[in-house]
């Protein structure tokens, strides 16, 4: 008979190189931490630091340390919170947090964050209530924001409600506002009343039916998204309707105020339970194609369509 061959016995590597042990805030193998380190050193000159997708459970401490921070994405890693140093960050402007674990009551220290003009915190739990065992979960989604905000982007947050702190009076410099992929089925007056100075709103992937008049107050307001959300038109019975007669019992789900008090001269609304030969019969509506078609004649927004379905109606 032949001898079976001796295995190769391969020395266990250490814990470290493994990336097993403990909990850090850089990542588990040898080769990751190294270039987490190399990054963190660049950044400390330049004030801008990358870390997307490095398997972060916590923020580095050289990286609390640095005073001269001003642009940081953390985006797809582990984080569960920001630990209160970053409260100290003031000269921050960008700030990435996309794809994390971020629930209620993670991000108290963005609030002093005073230069902080642009936030994206999609896809995270900030909506959640309870955890995986059911226990309520302490504190607010959101923490107060900065004025000096002009970007803030929440999709994928679970939301059923739109925190208050979203469309607080402070925030007179927001500009762009993603609320996208929730569960929202409508939006509070106040956020008409309160964001002066909004430009974008993206409402896409929700359950809201209709908007209300107060939508007039966006004096800036070019583009609004409400992709694929549950607006139609109906009879005066409450039925989805192909005939278009609004009343005060039965309004127009987009108020004539949306066409005719702001200078939108974007509009999506495809996925929605309506036509373009319903939309065209809204009162207002007129108003907003004229507008396009001067801005057509100018050859702004590179002479964008006019017709219907730049909303996305068939």
């Amino acid at each position: 008979l032949r001898q079976a061959k001796p295995t190769a016995v391969v020395p266990s590597s250490s814990t470290e190189e493994q990336g097993m042990g403990t909990q850090q805030s850089k990542p588990s193998n040898k080769i990751g931490k190294n270039v987490v380190r190399q990054k963190l050193e660049i950044a400390s000159k330049t004030g801008v630091l990358s870390l997307c997708e490095h398997n972060l459970v916590a923020l580095p401490e050289q990286l609390l340390e640095m005073k001269n921070i001003r642009t940081l994405d953390l985006s797809k890693n582990k984080i569960k919170r920001l630990p209160n140093q970053v409260s100290t960050l003031t000269s921050m402007k960008s700030l990435k947090l996309d794809s994390n674990k971020l629930t209620k009551g993670s991000l108290q220290p963005i609030s002093k964050l005073s230069n902080l003009t642009m936030l994206s915190l999609g896809e995270n739990k900030l909506g959640i209530d309870t955890d995986k065992d059911g226990r309520k979960i302490a504190g607010q989604a959101l923490p107060s924001l900065p004025s000096s905000l002009k970007l803030l982007k929440l999709d994928l947050n679970h939301f059923q409600n739109i925190p208050a702190t979203v469309y607080a009076r402070n925030l007179i410099n927001l500009e762009k506002l993603d609320l996208s992929k929730n569960n929202l089925a409508s939006v509070p007056v106040a956020l008409f009343n309160n964001l002066k100075s909004l430009v974008e709103l993206n409402l896409d992937n929700n359950s809201i039916v209709s908007l209300p008049g107060e939508i007039e107050n966006l004096k800036k307001l070019k583009s609004l998204s409400l992709e694929q959300n549950k607006i139609a038109v109906y009879s005066s019975s409450g039925r989805k309707s192909t005939v278009t007669k609004f009343s005060e019992q039965n309004p127009q789900p987009l108020p004539a105020v949306l066409f005719t008090a702001t200078p939108i001269i974007d509009l999506n609304l495809k996925g929605n339970a309506m036509t373009n030969t319903q939309l065209n019969e809204f009162e207002g509506f007129d108003t907003f194609l004229e507008r396009r078609q001067k801005l057509k004649s100018k050859n702004i927004y590179g002479g964008a369509m006019t017709d219907l379905k730049v909303c996305g109606l068939d």
